[in-house]
């Protein structure tokens, strides 16, 4: 753990939200909105009569009169628009694309009751309702439209990008099949216990239904220590960057123990045949997570224009901070996405 947080703790300044007046939670994020560079909007528009909250990078030199192609965030889970999306949408708005980056809904600084839900029609949701709004954004071409989704909201890009087909190309970074993993468990680690967790997840639903104490799986009060001694490199990692090197305050592991009834029967590769359009999956070679992706990307029958990308020495959680890691994530997102939402 010291490791890890000594390897990050050269950038906890840099990323402290408190310090950004736009709360950005990571290396090199705007502070102001300047002429001729790239720019931030905070936004709120409604989806299925919830607030959500999101913010809007445009290029450097951007003019409403001129169209741009855009590209859809999604964030991963427990994460919010200020980290990781943050960084990458902002990555994107420097290359020329009007991006967005919003909170999940019941997540975040979104609305929606009973906070901390996570359910993935929900988060699927959240990207069509993303698209609705940012297509309609000023300079914004619908018909250069593209995804980009990050660990949990990779999976949930894979399967919006499955019916939604306003989106032109879809990529992936570190993709996490948040069904699989609530099912299985971690690398297929709790597959004897998943009737037990279902019976769990249908008496949390019971009792929150009945208006008492709601529960929460996912939330932990850990030492670093505790936080040492776990299994996979995803979790101890995720830790210090989720709760020390770029912690925010809208931003936490928990979600509703009933989430886990949706959750546990629903997998972001059931369909990926679907998938027509092109396709680039990004994962650390190093990642303890890397086989979602891997399994995913065979799935993908459906297109012929695909390519899998592993980021030589990085895991998961280094692939959303690491300069070297962000670089090479971006030297193919760049081509990927000026190749497909071309003109």
């Amino acid at each position: 753990m010291a490791a890890i947080v000594g390897a990050s703790g050269s950038a906890a300044l840099a990323d402290d939200y408190k310090t950004n007046p736009f709360t950005l939670a990571y290396q090199g994020a705007i502070t102001q909105n300047e002429p001729g560079k790239v720019n931030i909007h905070p936004v709120k528009y409604r989806l299925n009569g919830l607030d959500i909250v999101a913010n809007v990078y445009t290029p450097a030199n951007y003019d409403a009169k001129k169209t741009y192609p855009v590209v859809v965030v999604a964030h991963p889970n427990g994460g919010v628009k200020e980290q990781v999306a943050g960084l990458y949408a902002q990555r994107l708005a420097s290359e020329g694309y009007i991006t967005i980056a919003a909170d999940a809904a019941y997540q975040g600084g979104s609305g929606g009751e009973p906070r901390h839900t996570d359910k993935p029609q929900f988060r699927i949701e959240d990207i069509h309702g993303a698209a609705d709004f940012i297509t309609r954004y000023p300079g914004a071409d619908a018909a250069r439209l593209g995804l980009l989704g990050i660990c949990g909201g990779g999976g949930y890009a894979l399967s919006a990008a499955q019916a939604d087909k306003r989106f032109k190309s879809v990529a992936t970074l570190s993709m996490f099949n948040s069904g699989r993993v609530r099912r299985n468990g971690f690398a297929d680690s709790q597959l004897d216990t998943v009737q037990q967790r279902l019976k769990q997840a249908s008496n949390a639903r019971a009792q929150e239904k009945s208006g008492e104490k709601i529960l929460y799986a996912g939330d932990a009060d850990m030492t670093d220590a505790q936080i040492a001694a776990l299994p996979f490199d995803l979790y101890r990692q995720g830790y210090a960057y989720y709760w020390k090197s770029h912690a925010h305050p809208n931003s936490t592991f928990k979600y509703t123990q009933s989430s886990l009834l949706d959750l546990m029967r629903w997998d972001a590769t059931d369909e990926m045949a679907l998938i027509d359009q092109p396709l680039l999956m990004i994962a650390g070679s190093k990642a303890d997570s890397l086989y979602m992706t891997e399994e995913a990307f065979a799935k993908a029958t459906g297109t012929q224009d695909k390519a899998l990308f592993k980021i030589d020495g990085a895991t998961h959680i280094e692939t959303y901070w690491v300069p070297e890691y962000v670089r090479a994530a971006m030297d193919k997102l760049t081509p990927f996405y000026a190749k497909t939402l071309s003109r």
